[in-house]
């Protein structure tokens, strides 16, 4: 216990604490952060209803407006969508799947990135160029370009009863496959400066073996570009999901994501009905805005040139 005390204190007390308590856009963006992960993680005890289980809705209370507008009820505070559903549960229903899907679109696009571009970086030659003439074909296509043809190849491939199952995961490939290729050229360009110094030389002179030295050594020595990248690259992948759900290529509606629910929302502002996109649009900005905020503050806290 002592010990783990200790540890908190040191944490506590370092440079980058410190640098975060001078920031009070990075302080609001972190809490703003975590009070909308915690909401979006704890959405089944939290949430005022239970939005997506149909036994529990009423069409009686479809498009009632916020609680403070004329006809709205305090039971439901930011108002209800065409099915009664109640959408500041919703939202909170919705982040789960934003977060959810820009982690771990942004983690498959790291494994994949720092692995070719650790591979490119240290062998050189014939394999580097491949990589990277690859990447640069990658570039070539914009996300939603290849969100088409995936989820192309998705459903000519899947039966119908197993395409909407497996469209998160079909998400998930489509924007980390798509974003790999800066993470690749990150790593690359510090693999090859890690290569050739000291460390890395006696390594070889004593034999160790160079999977070994790769993983154990200079990969450790790249993950802080990688680090910055993957935060700023989150808020990007949940904007990202966000438009691909709008285009009716995210999400299903069994698992509404933000930019679902803008989209549901969007084909009944002309009659009047505005909460039930704007307060979904407004929780999306917000949670964007906050991952590039910290983003920003991460990048130069953890800059040595501005040390």
């Amino acid at each position: 216990m002592s010990r783990t005390l200790a540890s908190l204190r040191a944490a506590m007390d370092s440079d980058l604490a410190w640098r975060f308590r001078q920031s009070p856009p990075a302080m609001v963006a972190a809490t703003l952060l975590l009070v909308m992960v915690v909401c979006a993680v704890a959405a089944p005890l939290i949430a005022p209803h239970t939005p997506f289980d149909p036994g529990t809705l009423n069409l009686m209370d479809s498009r009632l407006p916020p609680a403070w507008v004329d006809g709205g009820m305090l039971t439901y505070p930011l108002g209800t969508d065409e099915q009664g559903r109640d959408v500041l549960s919703t939202i909170f229903y919705g982040m789960r799947i934003s977060i959810a899907v820009g982690v771990a679109a942004v983690l498959l696009s790291v494994v994949i990135g720092v692995t070719l571009g650790l591979v490119a970086g240290w062998c050189g030659g014939w394999v580097d160029a491949a990589i990277m003439r690859l990447g640069d074909v990658q570039l070539s296509f914009p996300t939603i370009m290849i969100a088409f043809f995936i989820d192309g190849v998705a459903k000519a491939v899947m039966p119908p009863d197993l395409r909407e199952m497996t469209r998160f995961y079909v998400v998930i490939f489509a924007i980390g496959i798509a974003d790999w290729v800066q993470f690749a050229r990150t790593v690359r360009a510090a693999t090859m400066i890690e290569k050739n110094k000291d460390y890395a030389a006696a390594a070889r002179l004593s034999r160790v073996p160079g999977l070994k030295i790769l993983f154990a050594h200079v990969l450790p020595n790249t993950l802080g570009p990688v680090i910055i990248l993957a935060t700023l690259g989150l808020g990007v992948a949940i904007l990202t999901e966000a438009i691909l759900s709008f285009l009716g290529l995210g999400m299903p509606p069994t698992q509404p994501s933000l930019g679902a629910l803008i989209r549901v929302g969007n084909d009944l502002l002309l009659s009047g009905e505005w909460w039930i996109s704007m307060f979904p649009g407004l929780a999306l900005v917000l949670l964007v805005l906050s991952v590039n905020i910290f983003g920003d503050w991460l990048r130069d806290a953890l800059n040595p040139r501005l040390k």
